[in-house]
């Protein structure tokens, strides 16, 4: 086996000195610089399999490494010294592409599980990386740059921020960061945030030792020990109650827990991995989650398209789709008319890839002899291309929404400008006085009703027929006290 160079910087001879040693133990050669001109010539000379570098040094910044290492030797992953309790300095040297950090004084426990997680990624070479990548189906632009995107964001460790509708697979592509990444051999462990009840959360992140509480008739570990190693994956991140977000912001800072009981906290290495549907940086202007708890888990933020974005991977999903129905009963997969597929074609896909799997399922069970015909479908198609639901219409609506014939004349807009990631339904709210708002709120609840008992409460149809989206309708029925 060839031997693997580690670069150290650092100006301080004492940390130069104890990380030579450490990672020489570990059958690595060491070379050490002491300034960033030194750094940059030791890099042109040798392939490292690892670097430190400090944050401040005397001619530039560990930054300068960190940016020069991201673009021109991106198969050497480097980690960032930082001053203890500099988890800013951290944050931005993540963003700028380094791997890891390690604060000082440096632990040597922590700086070993570091360099065997980096030296992993560095020799790794990703042979099952197309295989793994191919359970994102799709050939469309937007699938091609989110896979490239997945595979990039699966060298860092820096936690990463999943955005996206309802049903698009947010999950997918964590589990997919996660098997591209240096802990694909350690445990995946995906948690629903909304599912757990809130007087439970700490226990059940964190554990708990017998006796600390009445029903702890036996230590406990938390979902962070379940994960040590691997990937902690937190969907609908944004239902975390605000003394969890607290919690959960001293662990990403500290990578230790206090399990419920204990008198010491426990070191964890875990890589964080969150989700959620909603708008968060919205939330924070709510004040509902909190600011630093959401930069530390948006350190890289990662979209992923709704279905309506890419029509053309619609096809291939169908037929993915049927195909496993079709192994799941023993049978030969249903086949789609090309009425049909024009149906799905045209159709917004509020539900996303989630919904596609649901409207197919129905229709295999509904067909004669395993042809799927439009009707089976039962769908309400728009033209292809058509917008979904609108970002953010330019004004109060000067005409009634189909279905919605007030017959009231809305007041002037407030002089106020609203925030541009306020809803319009939101915006409605704050521009209707108190009485005019309540005649409002009658009549839309009488046209809802009416449009609900026609649809036998079909959500979605009756969103339709009275003009709106299903999410606009969701909030007028929550707004409104309709079950």
């Amino acid at each position: 086996m060839s031997k693997q160079y580690a670069l150290v910087i650092d100006d301080e001879r004492d940390i130069r000195e104890l990380l030579t040693l450490t990672l020489g133990r570990m059958d690595l050669v060491v070379e050490t610089a002491a300034t960033v001109a030194e750094a940059r010539q030791r890099l042109t000379e040798r392939h490292y399999a690892l670097c430190f570098t400090d944050m401040r040094l005397p001619d530039g910044s560990g930054q300068d490494i960190v940016e020069l290492i991201a673009a021109q030797y991106s198969e050497t992953p480097v980690a960032m010294i930082t001053a203890y309790g500099n988890v800013d300095a951290a944050v931005t040297a993540l963003k700028a592409g380094a791997f890891d950090f390690v604060s000082k004084p440096v632990d040597i426990s922590v700086l070993r599980r570091l360099v065997q997680t980096a030296l992993k990624l560095s020799e790794e070479k990703r042979a099952d990386q197309t295989a793994s990548s191919s359970k994102l189906i799709g050939d469309s632009p937007p699938m091609v740059e989110l896979r490239s995107t997945i595979s990039k964001v699966a060298r860092s460790q820096a936690p990463v921020y999943i955005a996206g509708e309802s049903g698009v697979g947010k999950e997918l592509a964590a589990r997919l960061i996660h098997e591209l990444g240096p802990r694909s051999g350690a445990p995946f462990v995906p948690v629903n945030c909304g599912a757990i009840p809130s007087e439970l959360m700490e226990s059940e992140f964190f554990g708990h030792k017998k006796g600390s509480f009445t029903g702890a008739h036996a230590d406990k570990d938390g979902l962070f020990h379940a994960a040590q190693g691997g990937t902690l994956f937190l969907d609908e991140v944004a239902e975390l109650p605000v003394h969890m977000q607290v919690k959960l912001l001293r662990v990403i800072q500290e990578k230790a827990v206090r399990p419920i009981g204990a008198r010491a906290e426990l070191p964890v290495d875990v890589r964080i991995l969150s989700a959620t549907h909603k708008n968060l940086a919205r939330l924070v202007e709510l004040g509902s989650f909190r600011q630093d708890l959401f930069y530390r888990i948006n350190v890289i933020e990662l979209r992923v398209p709704p279905l309506r974005e890419r029509r053309d991977d619609i096809p291939k999903l169908a037929s993915r789709v049927l195909e496993r129905l079709a192994l799941g009963a023993g049978g030969a997969p249903a086949r789609l008319a090309p009425e049909a597929l024009k149906a799905l074609l045209s159709y917004d896909f509020p539900g996303n890839v989630r919904e596609l799997e649901n409207v197919l399922e129905r229709a295999v069970a509904m067909c004669e002899n395993g042809n799927i015909a439009a009707d089976d479908l039962r769908l309400t198609p728009r033209p292809a291309g058509a917008a979904a639901e609108p970002v953010e219409p330019p004004s109060f609506a000067p005409e009634p929404a189909r279905g919605f014939a007030t017959g009231v004349t809305p007041p002037p807009r407030s002089p106020t400008p609203f925030p541009a990631s306020a809803s319009r339904d939101e915006r409605l709210d704050e521009e209707f006085p108190g009485d005019l708002a309540a005649a409002v709120a009658e009549t839309e609840r009488a046209a809802i009703m009416k449009a609900l008992e026609a649809t036998r409460w079909n959500r979605t149809a009756a969103a339709k027929q009275l003009g709106l989206t299903l999410r606009q309708l969701r909030y007028r029925l929550e707004k409104l006290g309709i079950e």
